[in-house]
């Protein structure tokens, strides 16, 4: 099957992975992590794609990102890319590519999942084992929606932000959030569309997408498609 071209659609979130090559690590270090946070934040300025989540784990990043243009996003990544890799690679006295070749993303339905995919994001490192509560990881965005830490460059959604009236309301309730796990049914599904490119998102918002572009939004259904019956009764095609 032929690779799909990306989809990137202005004014969405999309969730995205980025590994290392060969599933190397691209984190050694806090300062490692330091010197990718501080390249993202120039970068994403620089190309005015909001950040809303984020998650850096030793071999691959999570972030949650809308671009206010259909290249915003791919520009952002080429120039956070060569720039962390050529710093990572002077640091650590290694040559050739840091990152795998193709980030894998999703367009999100925001009304019915983005909070979902922040909290799946999140909660990575409590998935995989590295911290017992998800607001306990340094390098992601928990802390920040939770009130124990401020980033400055990060964009609260508006649906966070009707989470409560006071940011105290808003941490808490975020909090709590963080503490449930997010079900497998919408956990797994979720990261089968970044990994494969699909869109994550009701049947009405992937409808809508379809009236924007060509590209398959959802994969087809498996077997052979169902035969038409003509007015006669007998089949088409």
């Amino acid at each position: 099957m032929a690779r799909l071209p990306r989809l990137a659609v202005p004014g969405l979130p999309h969730y995205l992975v980025q590994r290392g090559h060969n599933l190397q690590a691209v984190f050694l270090d806090d300062e490692d992590r330091r010197a990718y946070l501080a390249a993202l934040a120039e970068s994403a300025a620089t190309q005015k794609v909001a950040v809303l989540a984020y998650c850096l784990l030793d071999d691959q990043v999570h972030l949650l990102v809308e671009p206010p243009g259909a290249e915003s996003l791919s520009r952002m990544l080429q120039s956070l890319g060569r720039r962390y890799g050529a710093a990572f690679n002077r640091r650590h006295g290694r040559s050739g590519t840091l990152w795998d070749g193709r980030f894998r993303a999703t367009v999100l339905d925001p009304r019915a999942y983005l909070l979902d995919a922040m909290r799946c994001i999140e909660q990575a490192p409590q998935r995989a084992g590295l911290v017992a509560e998800a607001v306990d990881w340094p390098w992601s965005s928990a802390a920040h929606h939770s009130g124990r830490g401020r980033v400055g460059w990060l964009s609260d959604p508006p649906l966070y932000w009707s989470l409560g009236n006071t940011p105290f309301e808003r941490e808490l309730a975020w909090l709590r959030l963080l503490d449930e796990p997010l079900p497998s049914g919408v956990l797994v599904p979720l990261l089968g569309a970044v990994h494969k490119g699909w869109v994550f998102g009701s049947g009405a918002f992937i409808a809508s997408l379809g009236a924007r572009t060509e590209r398959p939004l959802q994969p087809r259904p498996r077997g052979r498609p169902r035969k038409a019956l003509d007015q006669g009764g007998g089949f088409l095609g």
